[in-house]
């Protein structure tokens, strides 16, 4: 084998294997996880082509965004599981703990947000009146 086809299919796998670790550390790693606790305002399923949960958490406190400016601090999530929607379905307006990972970018198929909920920590349901 000539040197020149050494060095192309070494170079080959090279680049194969920087698009794939580019591609899993873009889309499949885990950037941060935690927990956010407030109102469940807002749960629905949307997409055109790929059906995802996406919800929306008022959390305790206000924060400004511009100066003279009051804005309720919001937390948009997608969630996976679908055990954890029908829950999440069932508890809206309720006070929630939810277990979140963060990614860096959003996949179709996973969601529109980079906050993903996997499992649910506390679920207080809302109070009626």
């Amino acid at each position: 084998m000539s040197i020149k086809k050494k060095i192309v299919i070494v170079g080959s796998i090279l680049l194969f294997i920087a698009l794939v670790s580019t591609i899993y550390y873009r889309y499949y790693f885990v950037f941060g996880e935690g927990v956010k606790a407030g109102q469940l305002n807002y749960f629905v399923q949307k997409g055109y082509l790929f059906k995802t949960y996406e919800g929306r958490l008022i959390l305790a406190g206000i924060r400004t965004q511009q100066p003279g400016s009051i804005a309720s601090n919001e937390f948009m999530f997608s969630v996976n599981d679908s055990k954890v929607a029908d829950t999440l379905n069932h508890h809206a307006g309720g006070f929630m703990k939810l277990h979140y990972k963060e990614y860096l970018y959003a996949l179709p198929w996973r969601g529109i947000s980079c906050y993903v909920v996997d499992s649910i920590y506390t679920a207080n349901p809302a109070i009626s009146r």
